[in-house]
């Protein structure tokens, strides 16, 4: 559907996809309802914080802390009715996509973003049928903002 590279992520990467284009991709899910018992509607955060990443070419972890995919998607599972729930019904989910420099950019929390602030970044959410679109949107921005950062410090 996105264009992403076929076959198994490895579990230890530092982002779950790469697109045709080779932009990496990380999702990340959220969802108001869990299989558990609630007493109320869960608050929708989700992490995004700053990380090592694994060498496997070195089998060593890296020694710089940053968000390692160029664009992040924010999955939203937002139906709020138990009964009507379904996971598997693609309806039911909201995407934001994000370039990872605008989150880099934030002056609030580094380590998650809440539906609110996630909301001032994006706007309103995409559907499955315009994920792609989206993803290729915020990987040409991400794109770009990576070669005006190379060229200024050149």
């Amino acid at each position: 559907m996105i264009g992403a590279d076929n076959g198994v992520r490895d579990e230890w990467a530092a982002y779950d996809l790469r697109d045709s284009r080779g932009i990496t991709i990380e999702v990340k899910a959220a969802a108001y309802i869990q299989s558990w018992h609630q007493h109320r509607l869960s608050s929708i955060t989700f992490s995004c914080g700053k990380t090592f990443a694994w060498d496997p070419e070195t089998n060593q972890m890296g020694t710089e802390k940053r968000r390692h995919a160029q664009v992040y998607v924010f999955a939203l599972l937002a139906r709020k009715d138990q009964e009507s729930l379904d996971p598997l019904d693609v309806s039911q989910w909201g995407f934001y996509v994000v370039p990872t420099i605008r989150l880099d950019e934030r002056t609030r929390s580094q380590h998650s973003i809440t539906l609110p602030s996630l909301r001032s970044l994006h706007g309103e959410p995409v559907t499955y049928s315009e994920l792609k679109k989206a993803i290729d949107a915020a990987g040409d921005f991400q794109l770009a903002e990576e070669a005006r950062v190379r060229q200024a410090i050149d």
